[in-house]
């Protein structure tokens, strides 16, 4: 609606000639419905609509002594109606009108024979006092910043919004040769998107830089700030993995569930660090810490995700009003929640090991 259409998705022709922006949007409109994801595509107007103009000729009217009005009125009588009584019935009051049939009033031949009183006792057709003249009147040409448009209104029975207007794009472009400065502009849903997609390139990598200060902020070091940042690729690997086995295309509220499943896996990576930290702390090497803590943190960081996981099923299965919004960012969560738990409990203490030991190995003094 903020758009102008009341379609989920617009497609408007910016021009200058009104002719040329018409043939236009009816090819684009061809076009459009044999792209697949169309459900329904229509003309945001009708275009030009017939218009029956019934102008009076003046000196035929003084010739008879009468006046405009009286024609408006025979007119008006004949077309629109005219209250000629009313019925009373109990506390109910109806208006008698009286007007053409609809057979008739379809028909200019049939309106021209309309009598038009004359003086006391005449009565002249009313063709001869009228022109009719048929015209092809254009409903309000709509405009957006000055520019003058066109613009067809679809809806789509497809969730993929981006891959049906990327699809309309280059079909577009192959089978209508567009005219000079006239361009044709996809709006509505796939608009929002663009504009989200914006604002995301900019929160995403702003909230995972944060997240990677608070990990250096809580170890003091980069190396394992490196490595608890690990776990952030597969489990976006696991959410991606997640939407394509359940045919999810990616959309906003799937970013925001990667960034939730960002601070998610990076939470069971800083618990399980933090413990092998303080078991080496205690004087115990490099392995036995790793195989201590990677034991000890097994359950709590499996409950981390279970809990994490099975939380977030009954969005991932929902059916009901604001579905659409819930399962792709439930589906983010449950799948890299899922990946980001192999990698904290397999992959991680290896990392670890290979890290310290490798940062920690004495540098042998050179033979003289």
């Amino acid at each position: 609606m903020l758009e102008g259409t009341k379609a989920e998705l617009s497609v408007k022709i910016f021009g200058n000639d009104y002719d040329v922006l018409e043939k236009l949007a009816e090819r684009i409109k061809d076009v459009l419905e044999k792209t697949p994801g169309a459900a329904q595509v229509e003309f945001e107007t009708e275009g030009r609509t017939p218009q029956l103009q019934i102008n009076a000729k003046r000196e035929v009217l003084q010739r008879y002594g009468l006046q405009a009005g009286e024609v408006n009125k025979a007119v008006n009588a004949a077309l629109a109606g005219e209250v000629v009584g009313t019925i009373v019935s109990g506390s109910k009051r109806n208006d008698i009108v009286v007007r053409m049939p609809e057979e008739l009033r379809a028909d200019d031949e049939q309106i021209k024979k309309l009598p038009v009183r004359v003086g006391e006792t005449g009565l002249v057709p009313l063709g001869k006092l009228v022109e009719f003249e048929t015209l092809k009147t254009v409903e309000p040409i709509q405009h957006d910043d000055g520019l003058r448009r066109a613009a067809l209104m679809v809806n789509l029975k497809t969730r993929n919004i981006e891959g049906y207007v990327r699809e309309a794009e280059h079909r577009i472009k192959e089978q209508v040769k567009l005219p000079e400065n006239y361009i044709v502009q996809f709006g509505g849903q796939f608009e929002n998107l663009q504009q989200a997609r914006a604002r995301l390139a900019i929160v995403v990598p702003t909230a995972l830089a944060l997240i990677f200060v608070l990990i250096f902020l809580a170890f003091g070091s980069l190396r394992q700030a490196a490595l608890v940042y690990s776990g952030i690729p597969l489990a976006v690997t696991g959410g991606v993995f997640a939407l394509w086995l359940r045919g999810m295309p990616f959309s906003i509220t799937a970013a925001v569930g990667f960034i939730a499943l960002s601070g998610v896996a990076v939470l069971n990576g800083l618990v399980m660090i933090a413990y092998i930290n303080q078991l080496r702390e205690e004087g115990k090497s490099v392995r036995d810490s790793v195989i201590e803590g990677s034991l000890t943190r097994l359950r709590p960081v499996i409950v981390t995700a279970f809990v994490a996981s099975l939380g977030f099923v009954p969005m991932a299965i929902a059916t009901g009003a604001g579905a659409e919004v819930q399962r792709p960012l439930a589906t983010v969560v449950i799948g890299g929640v899922l990946s980001s738990t192999f990698l904290t409990l397999v992959l991680l203490p290896v990392l670890y090991e290979w890290a310290e030991s490798k940062a920690r190995k004495p540098v042998e003094a050179p033979e003289i």
